[in-house]
């Protein structure tokens, strides 16, 4: 018996820890789930992709590029876009009736004064705002009754917390996220962290704090750089929908998502990227009771939910 003993006192430990892991992973994993809903970190691609693209052409948008937007208004969709051949990046609009066809506006750029790229849509009070890149990555705003005629606004003037100007230097993919009649701005610094201001007037905007409030790295996916493009609110919790970088020469990036409850704290999620192969500057869109991923570059592709019916049908 007391050999017996010795010789079952192992096994009885090893049973005991790995019930003991078990359990913690079990936990891990549905803390996972709450804070990251299966609908917001597993994707199925559209069979129909992509659903929009450069010409290919000799046009003015021979190619499109980084961060386009789309808002869905009733059952009209429409989809900004940059365009380019050479030489300067301009605006561009397209409209569908179901998200996935979709026409071009005009044979023309629908703004054109100035360098547009890598812009977000904001629609409140049935005026327009929109934010953008410009030259040198230089963010800037603009404004439109219509989402058609936009007249640009200037430079965002963005200052440190203390009221001092802000450090020269780029500072591009502007993210705007209003709440309580706050305007919040995430804006990205040489893509290598994001940043946090706010404004009562969308003129000037102070940060929050001077330090970053998402980090690149130290995982692989966003080592090299990220850049946030959109938030949502989803189930009572902040969610950041932002590409990365796993190549120092920024040849390949992925899109991720992130969880906050304030906009200043937040946490990647342990199993980015969401959708790989170079698809990047996503953005989630509410199509009635349904969500869909957008991925913008280097062209336009839908996704799906796993487990969702789209998603079954692909």
């Amino acid at each position: 018996m007391q050999i017996s003993g010795k010789a079952l006192w192992p096994s009885v430990v090893v049973s005991l820890l790995a019930s003991i892991l078990f359990s913690l992973r079990s936990s891990g994993a549905d803390a996972d789930a709450t804070e990251f809903p299966p609908e917001l970190v597993h994707w199925v691609p559209y069979k129909g992709n992509p659903v929009f693209a450069g010409t290919g052409r000799d046009t003015w948008d021979r190619h499109i590029r980084e961060r386009g937007y789309v808002l869905k208004e009733g059952d009209h969709w429409r989809l900004w876009y940059t365009g380019y051949d050479a030489g300067q990046h301009n605006l561009g609009l397209a409209t569908s009736d179901d998200g996935f066809s979709w026409k071009r506006f005009d044979d023309a750029p629908i703004f054109s004064s100035r360098w547009t790229e890598d812009m977000m849509v904001v629609k409140r009070d049935n005026a327009y705002f929109m934010a953008a890149e410009g030259l040198h990555d230089i963010a800037h705003s603009l404004t439109s009754d219509d989402g058609i005629h936009w007249t640009d606004q200037g430079d965002l003037n963005i200052l440190k917390a203390n009221g001092e100007p802000l450090s020269e230097g780029p500072y591009g993919t502007p993210t705007i996220w209003i709440e309580s009649n706050v305007w919040y701005l995430l804006y990205e610094r040489n893509d290598d962290a994001i940043y946090l201001a706010k404004s009562t007037d969308q003129k000037v905007w102070t940060n929050v704090q001077d330090e970053p409030v998402i980090k690149r790295g130290p995982e692989p996916y966003d080592q090299f750089g990220l850049a946030l493009n959109q938030v949502i609110r989803y189930r009572g919790h902040f969610y950041g929908i932002y590409h990365g970088t796993d190549r120092k020469d920024w040849g390949r990036w992925s899109t991720n998502i992130a969880v906050s409850d304030d906009l200043i704290h937040w946490r990647k999620y342990p199993h980015n990227p969401i959708v790989e192969d170079n698809r990047s500057s996503g953005i989630i869109i509410q199509d009635g009771d349904n969500l869909r991923l957008y991925t913008m570059h280097p062209d336009v592709c839908v996704f799906f939910p796993a487990g969702s019916k789209e998603a079954a049908k692909q």
